[in-house]
């Protein structure tokens, strides 16, 4: 199956969008001073949901990045 460049540049810009967003959620994570994130230094249970959730999204979107630059290499190759 061949992907469309529109399709592979939009995979490709969600990748990318997604190695912003969740990079700046882990430094925020870290950085929470409300106290969601740490009891007395130690992190919480809010903290390692948090953290899983943005690292599996962070794998996700690096995953589908790679399909899109994938696509847009392939046609580039066919052009």
């Amino acid at each position: 199956m061949k992907l469309s460049r529109p399709v592979s540049w939009f995979l490709l810009a969600f990748g990318v969008w997604s190695w912003v967003i969740w990079i700046t959620f882990v430094k925020n994570l870290v950085a929470d001073g409300s106290g969601l994130a740490f009891d007395d230094g130690l992190p919480t249970a809010y903290f390692w949901v948090h953290l899983l959730l943005a690292v599996v999204s962070f794998v996700l979107g690096t995953v589908v990045g790679a399909i899109g630059l994938r696509g847009l290499r392939a046609l580039r190759r066919t052009s």
